[in-house]
């Protein structure tokens, strides 16, 4: 019975994760097409839209997870994604092409992030968060993006990132078809979401673990592996903006917008290890990936030697993780 349940629970993940990498595909391609054909700036696409859409997949998650009273599955979910973009996603990346830091644009990015994982903290601090704390991250959801429209609108016209999403956001596609993709990739992340939720939740009771730890390692990686084919294929063509800036903004969002609506929909006392040491092993990585592409000389670049750190610390991570709760 034990083995029927599990067998069943892990299946409805596999068929809830392919469906959300397809589904998030397709709904940033209709997304940023749609928005490309309506006359917005490519690089507003790509700092707003596309940044947005790439954390659909942990956003859906986070909703149908907290309308099923599982709130600690959207913040794993949203904890454990920065962890994997940073140590798994950015390590990889630069083992495979080191990466330089070149835009500006990006450079300001930066900051907002670390100061976004340091406000998530601070609501953190008490061990529980309600609707005031969901409604403080989704307010600064909103703040976030109006900087963010003005950051595209002052940034340089050379500025490397702009070229970057200017060569990636498709130009030739209609609007209907835009919109088309734009729902059926909407409606693929909904069921995808709903499977992932069910079959994490499945998992977590058998083997008797927390759905909190469920979200920071399977559901984490799955939601990630998007940011992972995006941020590998970019620095292959040498888009190196889009390498690193899909990852910087897809981490603000999974903080704000996850965590902001799991907290608005459904308040939960947060496990004290979230606080002791996921939240720490997140805001650590952050502050290291601050660190590593800091601009100390003018040539700030992600090494192969820097990647390998990252990519070991996570595997160090995640393996004491693991051995901690199964």
């Amino acid at each position: 019975m034990f083995g029927s349940i599990v067998y069943t629970d892990v299946g409805l993940i596999v068929a809830g994760l392919t469906l959300l990498i397809w589904g998030a595909d397709r709904f940033v391609h209709g997304a940023s097409a749609t928005a490309r054909n309506m006359g917005v700036a490519p690089l507003l696409i790509g700092l707003t839209i596309v940044a947005f859409a790439t954390s659909a997949p942990e956003i859906l998650v986070s909703v149908v997870a907290s309308s099923q009273g599982q709130p600690g599955l959207a913040f794993g979910n949203a904890i454990g994604s920065n962890i994997v973009n940073i140590g798994l996603v950015l390590g990889i990346t630069a083992i495979v092409r080191p990466i330089p830091l070149e835009s500006a644009t990006l450079r300001r990015e930066m900051p907002a992030l670390l100061a976004v994982s340091l406000l998530t903290v601070s609501l953190f601090l008490d061990h529980r968060l309600g609707r005031p704390d969901g409604i403080v991250m989704l307010t600064g959801l909103a703040i976030v993006m109006i900087w963010f429209v003005r950051l595209g609108i002052r940034s340089a016209e050379n500025d490397p990132i702009k070229m970057d999403y200017e060569a990636e956001i498709p130009k030739d596609v209609s609007t209907p078809m835009a919109v088309i993709w734009l729902s059926v990739g909407l409606v693929v992340l909904l069921f995808g979401a709903e499977w992932l939720v069910s079959g994490s939740i499945g998992v977590a009771q058998s083997l008797g673990v927390s759905d909190v730890v469920i979200g920071i390692t399977i559901v984490a990686f799955g939601t990630s592996v998007p940011e992972l084919a995006v941020s590998l294929v970019s620095a292959l063509r040498g888009e190196y903006g889009l390498a690193i800036g899909n990852i910087v903004g897809s981490n603000i969002f999974n903080l704000l917008a996850v965590i902001g609506l799991a907290a608005t929909i459904h308040p939960a006392t947060v496990a004290p290890s979230v606080l002791s040491l996921h939240i720490f092993v997140m805001v650590a990585f952050t502050l290291v990936l601050f660190a590593m592409t800091y601009d100390y000389d003018g040539k700030a670049m992600l090494s192969r030697m820097e990647g390998v750190a990252l990519l070991a610390a996570y595997v160090a991570y995640s393996t004491y993780v693991v051995a901690q709760n199964i």
